[in-house]
C-alpha cells in the first residue's frame, strides 16, 4: 500500500542537536529507502519538514518506520500518515461505456 508521510517540525532543533542527530537520521532514512519502504522523498518548501511516499504493508508499518527515525524519536518531528489508493471514481467512466 502507498502512504504519504508528511513530516512537520514540532520542536526547534539547535545546531548542537542537529550535529548529534543528523548523522543517525540520514543513514536511517537511507535504509528505509534501500529497503523500499520509502519510495520517494522531498524537502518541504512551505515550511521545515519532509514528505515521504512510502510503500508498506500497512499504516502500522509506516507509523513504526517513521517513529523509529531519530528526529521523530527525539520529539523534533511528527508525521501525518495518509493512506493512498487508486482514483476509484475513474471507474465510473469505464462503467459508462
Amino acid at each position: 500500500m502507498k502512504v504519504l508521510a508528511i513530516g512537520n517540525i514540532v520542536k526547534p532543533i539547535t545546531d548542537e542537536q542537529r550535529a548529534q542527530v543528523m548523522p543517525q537520521e540520514v543513514p536511517a532514512t537511507l535504509k528505509l529507502y534501500l529497503d523500499a519502504r520509502i519510495e520517494q522523498f522531498w524537502f518541504r518548501t512551505d515550511k521545515p519538514g519532509v514528505v515521504f511516499l512510502m510503500n508498506v504493508d500497512s499504516i502500522e508499518q509506516a507509523k513504526a518506520s517513521v517513529e523509529a527515525l531519530p528526529l521523530t524519536a527525539g520529539g523534533f518531528i511528527q508525521y501525518e500518515l495518509m493512506p493512498l489508493g487508486p482514483l476509484a471514481p475513474l471507474g465510473m467512466l469505464l462503467q459508462a461505456r
